[in-house]
């Protein structure tokens, strides 16, 4: 009998951590979809409040380059309002993602008529519980 009691109690511990860990994924893949629409409206009011202050693009070896070049929050939303970025209907892959504490990476792909871009994003759950982009690191396939 003691023996069901702490399995049952067990059972009850890991139930309760996967639906946490199931809220929380579903809450990411929400901010990562709103992101995604917002930049294909080029609704750069929407993706402000969607991005953390510390948000930056970071593009590797990108267009021939040979360096890292980064794009910081003001930046991006610059080329965003200028429709210079943004601006098409993009189907969203959600391949991945990980969840370590306050801090997630999912790797993402955005397929539109532009161009495809595989992203790994790291996101950060602020002191209000909400899940805000902080970098987004694409590669352009």
């Amino acid at each position: 009998m003691k023996k069901l009691k702490i399995l049952g109690l067990l059972f009850a511990i890991l139930t309760i951590g996967c639906k946490a860990q199931t809220t929380e994924k579903e809450a990411i893949t929400e901010a990562i979809t709103a992101f995604s629409k917002a930049g294909d409206s080029n609704d750069a009011n929407t993706l402000d409040t969607l991005l953390d202050t510390n948000y930056r693009v970071v593009m590797n070896r990108l267009f021939g380059s040979k360096t890292v070049s980064v794009v910081t929050k003001a930046e991006y939303l610059k080329k965003i309002k200028t429709k210079e970025w943004g601006g098409d209907s993009r189907e969203l892959t959600i391949e991945n993602i990980v969840i370590n504490g306050t801090v997630s990476s999912a790797k993402v792909t955005f397929k539109g008529k532009k161009a495809t871009i595989v992203s790994i994003l790291i996101l950060v759950k602020n002191e209000k519980g909400i899940w805000k982009l902080v970098n987004d690191t694409p590669i352009f396939k």
